[in-house]
């Protein structure tokens, strides 16, 4: 199987999202916009899912690397989160 990177070649920015929008139970889940509990049920049981089968493959270095990359991205995709919830709050604000 090929690779698919991480990164946009020309921004070097993370580009995981784009795969994310390509996952077909992401897409189910948002299609009427709205994440309910059922939903993020299923999608954290599929991430347990794959969380297994990938650990069970690794050696302590690879484990420990992939423990970090995975602690980074939820650290990553909150702060996102957050930082354009708090943008569009404001354009709100400044519209009004």
């Amino acid at each position: 199987m090929a690779r698919t990177s991480w990164f946009d070649e020309s921004t070097h920015l993370p580009i995981i999202d784009e795969q994310v929008r390509k996952l077909d139970s992401f897409l189910k889940a948002m299609a009427d916009g709205v994440i309910d509990k059922r939903e993020l049920e299923e999608q954290q049981q599929s991430l347990i899912q794959v969380m297994k089968d990938v650990e069970s493959d690794l050696t302590d270095e690879q484990h420990a690397k992939t423990t970090r990359l995975l602690i980074e991205l939820s650290a990553y995709n909150i702060m996102r989160l957050l930082h354009e919830l708090q943008t569009e709050k404001l354009q709100r604000a400044l519209a009004n």
